[in-house]
């Protein structure tokens, strides 16, 4: 009985002084992570567990615990994973496996690279692609169906603009989707014609897009397993852990099931599907679960209310300056608007609005207001890109919750273009980062990939100096609107995650989260903005496993 006792006692105690189950420390860092109050948090150690969390951070000269297993960071910088608040990752992956027009940089040159493709891809039945800019290429136009015939005519050519608000079409592809003088405009749409006639011209704006889109071949299964396995691996190359996919499918989120249940889910996506019927058809009477060990759920829905300055779809208080007779293209009614933003409401679904537009803008901030009587509750509102908002509706920012989901290269890729569409006087509350937190509301930053590279340093670099690659404009443009560092870093991270509902998941390296966290070669408060656009990732870990 007493040697019973003693073996007892023994084996507890070899228990107590043995390391925690496959603990793992990763020390010798230069760690930063933000706290609650938007504060930098610098340590030199990171615990996680065999689950995958953060167990303990740990500061200079602390004590270090006993360990199944240590990583030795060699000095690195140590960040949480970059969370990208808006991308479209089926997007992302098509576009870098389809043709590629957004480094082109006139209109000749897309064409030569356009009859390359096709060259090069003679089995191809349709010749499909994205990423022109009419504007960079300083073309003042759209380009035309007959440009397109010229370097491809024995195939469909079908090509989505930079912001995927338009669509460039070759002759044959508007034979085949049978468009004609005689197609009227779609509700939300705009067909771009020939000066002087009914004809089509090539060149299909929001919903207008469809009228072709009708007869593009589906993607294969197969086929959006490659696109997401690429779009992981650009994700994961530019140190982003976790993304908000914007308009999510059903065709999308089986993509994303797919991976989860064969373990080949590596980031985190916070999914907002593309309509109501999707959002109820996936998720039933309310969000999903966090599905694989907090990868995947289906939370919310989003909503395009406008379309973009860059084909004059976003709506304005006041007509185009370089374009006097439109104001845009509303998508939706102020009655549809509210009717779906209450249909998901009512479910707890949270809503993400694409409002480009000042009267975009306005529309949805008055639609918050007047819903929250009836909504109450911890609701997130979000408003994407909230790219030009009217001064004088800024403050509504601050009620309600309202989260703007902002891309900061926009501003640096939109600034010329802005101040064409909306002329010198109507700039105050264009990309307005810094009046949006003085108001009281919360900022979480994206990309809008692949509109933009999904490259969080580079949005980084511009929300604390509103200046481009080159440096340009000298001082910055607006500079009033640039945010602080720690603000810029909590937008694509912890409030990023906030904007998703995944805070207490991830977003911050604090015991408790997951263990999302990258290595890089410089340490971003404290390098310039050119510096810290050429920040090379080192190393990618999500839930405690190394991705690259």
């Amino acid at each position: 009985m007493i040697r019973t006792a003693i073996l007892a006692a023994a084996a507890l105690a070899a228990f107590a002084s043995s390391p925690a189950l496959a603990d793992t420390l990763v020390d010798n860092v230069d760690g930063i992570t933000v706290n609650e109050e938007g504060e930098v948090v610098r340590f030199t150690g990171l615990v996680f567990d065999d689950d995958g969390k953060v167990v303990q951070i740990l500061e200079r000269g602390e004590r270090r615990p006993k360990v199944e297993y240590g990583i030795d960071g060699e000095g690195r910088v140590m960040l949480p994973g970059m969370i990208d608040a808006h991308v479209h990752v089926m997007g992302i992956g098509f576009g870098a496996l389809l043709l590629d027009l957004s480094d082109t940089n006139s209109l000749e040159e897309a064409l030569a690279k356009i009859k390359a493709f096709a060259d090069e891809n003679p089995g191809r039945p349709w010749i499909l692609g994205r990423g022109w800019n009419q504007e960079k290429w300083g073309l003042g136009r759209f380009p035309t169906a007959e440009e397109l015939d010229s370097v491809v005519a024995d195939r469909p050519v079908w090509l989505s603009r930079v912001d995927g608000h338009a669509s460039w079409a070759n002759s044959l592809a508007m034979q085949v989707a049978g468009v004609t003088a005689a197609n009227s405009d779609p509700s939300g749409g705009r067909i771009i014609r020939k000066a002087g006639s009914r004809e089509p011209a090539g060149v299909f704006v929001d919903a207008a897009e469809a009228l072709v889109n009708a007869v593009v071949p589906a993607p294969r299964p197969e086929d959006r397993d490659a696109a997401l396995i690429k779009a992981q691996e650009i994700l994961l190359e530019n140190g982003i852990t976790a993304v908000a996919d914007m308009g999510t499918s059903i065709e999308d989120w089986q993509t994303f099931r797919r991976a989860g249940d064969a373990g080949r889910l590596n980031i985190r996506i916070m999914s907002y599907a593309t309509d109501a019927d999707t959002m109820d058809l996936i998720a039933g009477p309310g969000p999903t679960p966090w599905l694989y060990d907090d990868k995947l759920r289906m939370g919310g829905i989003k909503l395009y209310l406008d379309g973009a300055l860059g084909s004059r779809g976003a709506t304005l208080k006041k007509p185009y300056e370089d374009e006097p007779q439109t104001t845009g293209l509303p998508l939706l009614t102020p009655a549809q608007l509210r009717n779906i933003m209450s249909r998901a409401a009512m479910d707890n679904f949270q809503v993400a609005t694409h409002a480009i537009g000042d009267a975009a803008n306005s529309d949805v901030l008055r639609a918050i207001e007047e819903l929250s009587e009836t909504y109450q509750g911890d609701r997130r509102w979000r408003i994407e890109h909230a790219q030009i908002v009217d001064p004088a509706d800024l403050a509504k920012f601050g009620q309600h919750g309202v989260i703007a989901s902002m891309q900061p290269l926009h501003q640096t890729s939109d600034r010329l273009m802005a101040e064409s569409r909306l002329g010198p006087d109507r700039l105050d509350g264009a990309y307005a980062w810094r009046s949006v937190l003085q108001v009281g509301g919360k900022l979480a930053f994206g990309s809008d990939a692949p509109v933009e590279p999904a490259d969080a340093f580079a949005g980084l670099a511009v929300a604390i100096s509103r200046t481009d690659a080159d440096g340009q404009p000298f001082g910055g443009w607006m500079p009033d609107e640039t945010v602080s560092r720690e603000a810029a870093l909590k937008a694509f991270t912890a409030d990023a995650a906030f904007a998703g509902f995944a805070d207490g998941h991830f977003g911050r390296l604090v015991p408790g989260e997951r263990a999302d966290f990258i290595l890089v070669d410089r340490d971003p408060m404290l390098a310039s903005p050119s510096e810290i656009r050429e920040t090379r990732v080192l190393q990618v870990w999500v839930g405690g496993k190394r991705m690259r």
